[in-house]
């Protein structure tokens, strides 16, 4: 397990009702997005060192750094390799939903095994990823809960068999 700051110009914390689309958030100056740079490459990078590669000083830095968390554009977590914390099984589940599409993603995304919830344009309404403890956990979240919310008209379920990359290092625009 390692603590990174993951990072970007439109991310919401979990849970958020929040769409991109309806993000507040006023657009990132230069330095801003610098400093996201700097944390995506190392999310325990001292403020200090941040400074010295921006122009900045350690506290303009700790300033800057509270308001994007504070703005929701950063999260401060602990990225971890499900199979060592005890969730030896995850899963894509596609969905296709009849009526209102945001409705079922807020019951998803109120669900603790949900990691994230997408609403697609294609053969999906919806995308979801889910985090379960093993293949009864998995059966049970999607055939009594998922399939169990009103509107959803079918699943589909892409079980991982190995997860090969996880990144939050995309950058900056």
């Amino acid at each position: 397990m390692h603590s990174e700051h993951v990072v970007s110009r439109s991310a919401e914390p979990k849970g958020s009702q929040e769409t991109r689309s309806g993000n507040s958030t006023p657009p990132l100056d230069s330095v801003s997005l610098a400093i996201i740079e700097q944390l995506q490459e190392d999310g325990r990078r001292p403020y200090a060192a941040i400074g010295k590669a921006v122009g900045l000083s350690e506290a303009a830095v700790r300033q800057r750094v509270q308001k994007l968390l504070d703005q929701g554009v950063m999260q401060i977590v602990a990225v971890t390799d499900p199979l060592t914390v005890g969730f030896r099984r995850q899963a894509m589940v596609g969905m296709n939903v009849e009526g209102d599409t945001e409705i079922v993603a807020d019951a998803l995304s109120d669900m603790p095994e949900v990691e994230y919830v997408v609403m697609t344009a294609g053969s999906f309404d919806l995308l979801a990823e889910i985090v379960c403890e093993d293949d009864d956990h998995l059966l049970d979240v999607i055939n009594k809960r998922i399939r169990a919310l009103p509107g959803v008209r079918s699943t589909e379920s892409f079980v991982y068999l190995k997860l090969k990359k996880q990144t939050y290092m995309w950058g900056t625009r």
